[in-house]
């Protein structure tokens, strides 16, 4: 049976990372993007002509409508997942908790939890054993953010990363008997330009003194951890936050 994984937010940084990564080592991949079709597509080439299996699907993972609709474009094209990443996210501007406008706390959980919460849903839908499936595994993209809060910058967004470590390991716990494992990876201070949307691109410069090992991480880092955890080596890890921190 063709394995079968789906990534969130996977046309740049850490998701494409992953796409990349899990084809390498035998995966279908889906190459879920927001709005850059082009960035998306990229990826994808770069899989077949490594001579994997992968396709593009347009979707926002804070529109419910938009993700039943790219899990039935997954059904269709590729058949049932056995893999599912949730990657995608947002940040804002640095802004205090006291500076926050409520569109900016619902735009952040809306993509960051809910979204996350409902792909999962669908996941579990199509992996369970006690929905006919074969069971599978998820890996959510959390945040060394979850446990350091963030404070002057996007305690929002840290907050939301927070809810993902308690959802990981509700969920884990949860469909543990049904043939899914549920983990999540807590990436630190890593060289994407998700940085420069929340208007900081020197951020991983500016902050790689307070890291142990003195540097910023690569996608390419975190994507290892992420398919390790896709993968039968980590067949007896469940409800597991892995920190992909360079120890800070």
């Amino acid at each position: 049976m063709e394995k079968i994984a789906l990534i969130t937010g996977a046309s740049r940084g850490i998701g494409a990372a992953t796409a990349r990564l899990a084809a390498k080592h035998g995966w279908a991949v889906v190459v879920n993007y927001l709005a850059n079709e082009a960035a998306a597509q990229g990826v994808v080439d770069t899989i077949r002509a490594d001579g994997g299996t992968a396709i593009a699907v347009q979707g926002d993972v804070a529109s419910e409508a938009d993700i039943l609709a790219m899990f039935q474009a997954v059904d269709t094209e590729l058949g049932r997942i056995s893999a599912l990443v949730n990657n995608a996210g947002v940040v804002d501007v640095t802004a205090r908790v006291d500076a926050m406008s409520t569109e900016r706390l619902r735009r952040m959980f809306d993509t960051n939890v809910i979204g996350s919460i409902v792909c999962a849903r669908e996941a579990v839908r199509r992996m369970s054993t006690r929905h006919g499936g074969s069971g599978g595994a998820i890996v959510n993209v959390s945040s060394a953010a979850s446990r350091l809060g963030s404070a002057h910058q996007y305690v929002d967004y840290a907050a939301a990363k927070g809810a993902i470590d308690t959802f990981t390991i509700g969920l884990a716990r949860e469909v543990a008997a049904e043939g899914i494992r549920v983990n999540a990876v807590r990436p630190g201070l890593i060289e994407t330009d998700i940085h420069a949307s929340g208007g900081l691109p020197d951020r991983v410069r500016d902050l790689s003194h307070q890291v142990p090992m003195l540097r910023g991480g690569t996608a390419g880092e975190v994507a290892e951890a992420i398919v390790w955890l896709m993968s039968p080596a980590a067949s007896y890890t469940t409800a597991t936050l892995m920190d992909v921190s360079g120890g800070r």
